[in-house]
């Protein structure tokens, strides 16, 4: 493993555990609210953050380690939520699915030899990226959502008080 993708990792790994803080205590209710049409709920962060990791993240891994410059497709957050009705979902799941494939890609990550690591291929919207690019992708995607639940969980307990 690379110093820079060792700087990277313990973020990585912590992400679960920060989203199950952010989410835990939470009613089921407040899970589904929310605030616009515009913002995901609780329970639809989780399914995103699930569904990404395993069918965006999980998937370039795969490809940028098996095949020599491979294209990789975009992943329709906003799209994809819609179709799978993400606020019928079972958010515990969700976060445990999210936990799991996320430990399995930073396992595959971690296993990766800086060969493995320089690896490119072409991402759809973003130009050519490194197996050893895609963890800084992943956690610009992470900070992201511990912003918006970190300030939608506030939201939610605000309202709460004020009931």
């Amino acid at each position: 493993m690379t110093e820079e993708l060792s700087k990277l990792v313990p973020f990585l790994k912590a992400t679960p555990e920060i989203v199950r803080q952010l989410t835990d205590g939470l009613l089921p209710a407040e899970l589904t609210w929310k605030f616009s049409a515009n913002e995901f709920s609780v329970v639809e962060h989780l399914c995103h953050l699930r569904d990404l990791e395993r069918e965006g993240y999980a998937a370039r891994i795969e490809k940028l380690l098996a095949e020599v410059d491979p294209f990789l497709p975009d992943f329709d957050g906003d799209q994809v939520a819609s179709e799978r009705d993400y606020n019928r979902q079972d958010a515990a799941g969700a976060l445990r699915d999210f936990a799991l494939a996320r430990q399995a890609n930073v396992t595959l990550l971690e296993q990766s030899s800086p060969a493995q690591l320089s690896r490119g291929g072409m991402f759809e919207g973003v130009g050519t990226i490194t197996l050893g690019g895609l963890p800084h992708m992943m956690r610009e995607h992470d900070e992201a959502h511990r912003a918006e639940l970190r300030e939608l969980r506030g939201r939610l307990l605000e309202q709460r008080a004020t009931r």
